[in-house]
């Protein structure tokens, strides 16, 4: 786990991509992780280099040419590794890696929590219906998910320079 500061430039490029967003249809929050989302994303190409893309399917490219969508979640404490992971169960991308980050609530940090091969994301995780208590932090779970602990994600990040 790689924890970075959260830079003035990066929050304010991420607030105004929040505020452009809005609420997508999906959106379980109704747009208010967008800041998180942006958050995850932009500390994630800050790490990996790449470039941005932004299409449903993926976030980042990297040096390497890997297709990277990133999930960012908000917290409130220092991600421990019997945490895990979620991807809702409708969300399926096209993607060649999952990237995960947690964003400190006062925005100030970000944890990369490390990274998993998509296909083999889903091998892996466990499937929790929603109303499920989430076992890692005995939240209720408000749609289905896939979820991992972040100790089953790899951190061998050369592979994307």
């Amino acid at each position: 786990m790689i924890e970075l500061e959260i830079s003035p430039d990066i929050l304010l490029k991420a607030k105004l991509k929040a505020d452009e967003l809005g609420s997508l249809k999906k959106s379980f929050l109704n747009g208010k992780g967008n800041l998180t989302g942006f958050l995850g994303e932009a500390l994630a190409q800050s790490f990996i280099g790449g470039r941005e893309e932004n299409t449903f399917e993926y976030d980042i490219i990297s040096p390497s040419g890997h297709t990277i969508d990133v999930k960012s979640k908000k917290t409130a404490v220092k991600p421990l590794p019997h945490y895990e992971c979620s991807i809702p169960a409708y969300s399926h991308q096209k993607c060649d890696f999952y990237f995960f980050v947690r964003i400190e609530k006062n925005t100030s940090v970000g944890w990369i929590l490390g990274y998993k091969e998509s296909s083999e994301y889903f091998k892996e995780a466990t499937f929790l219906k929603k109303g499920t208590v989430d076992p890692s932090n005995n939240f209720v779970l408000q749609i289905d998910s896939y979820n991992l602990p972040i100790s089953n994600l790899q951190n061998d990040y050369a592979r994307f320079i």
